[in-house]
């Protein structure tokens, strides 16, 4: 089975205590590594546009060794990769400050004569989310969407929802909804999904079993509500600690894919998902230690 995640390779700032640290990170391009630890077996590739620069080229470097295809990698000679830092409180939870307004990502898909997803041709499932939606231009969202309808592909969705990336909330929920309504597969966090629709829990879940889709409701530390089938009661046992939850929904949805894409059942990718999770924010960053 071959697999496309799609979205934003960043470098990624941060500091433990007072050292700074440099990596590379991208919620969807967390999934993916999380995705292929689990399904070693799978083939997964990454679909992003990075520049000719040398920090570029580190990117793929990383990538590349994370065992992720790079070969659907797009490159713009006149753009740079985005930035983002990471500050971390006390309990764990993270605020990001972003510099990627101009970042070669936002030009994916695009080509003198139009949009082209050419490069998703072939792959039997993909996965991106309402981050890779909101650096896109509005035409090429829009275009890709009817893409993604027409493609024999599962399709596999986190709406991720970050206000700052979006000119309104109206336009996040429009646009999110419309990708919800033809995913296969979905990944919903319920505190993005009860902000951007200004929804309770009860009323999340309605929506979500009206979509239709397969997946899982992601609560945290509360262990995942499976969508779309039922499942045994089951206890998710929550992290003893937490240090960071950056990527933990990101690391949730990968070892999900992983298990779901290898055919395994509900029950038990649910339970996957959702121990990496708990293993991923025990520590500082997004992508630990294999």
């Amino acid at each position: 089975m071959k697999i496309a995640c799609i979205g934003e390779a960043m470098i990624e700032l941060s500091f433990r205590g007072s050292i700074p640290s440099i990596g590379v990170a991208g919620d969807t391009l967390n999934t993916a590594i999380y995705l292929k630890r689990a399904a070693p077996k799978l083939q997964v590739d990454y679909v992003t546009r990075l520049g000719a620069d040398p920090f570029s080229t580190q990117i793929k470097t990383f990538i590349a060794a994370q065992n992720i295809g790079i070969e659907a990698i797009e490159t713009s000679q006149k753009r740079h990769p985005g930035l983002y830092a990471i500050s971390t409180s006390a309990s764990g939870e993270r605020a990001f400050t972003y510099w990627r307004a101009q970042s070669a990502a936002r030009e994916l898909f695009q080509t003198a004569n139009g949009a082209d997803f050419s490069a998703l041709n072939g792959y039997d499932a993909l996965y991106l989310s309402g981050i890779t939606l909101a650096i896109l231009p509005s035409d090429i969202r829009h275009e890709l969407l009817n893409f993604l309808k027409t493609s024999d592909a599962l399709f596999a969705f986190d709406s991720n929802y970050r206000p700052a990336l979006w000119s309104d909330a109206q336009e996040a929920r429009k646009t999110i909804n419309s990708f919800w309504e033809i995913s296969d597969l979905a990944l919903p966090s319920l505190d993005d999904e009860m902000e951007l629709f200004q929804e309770n829990f009860e009323t999340v879940q309605k929506r979500f079993a009206a979509y239709g889709s397969l997946g899982a409701l992601k609560r945290g530390e509360k262990g995942p509500l499976s969508l779309g089938e039922a499942v045994s009661a089951t206890r998710y046992p929550a992290s003893p600690i937490v240090v960071d939850t950056t990527a933990a929904g990101d690391s949730f949805n990968g070892a999900y894919l992983g298990a779901k894409l290898s055919g395994e059942n509900q029950e038990r990718a649910l339970q996957k998902g959702h121990a990496c999770a708990a293993q991923v924010v025990q520590v500082h960053g997004a992508i630990i230690e294999a």
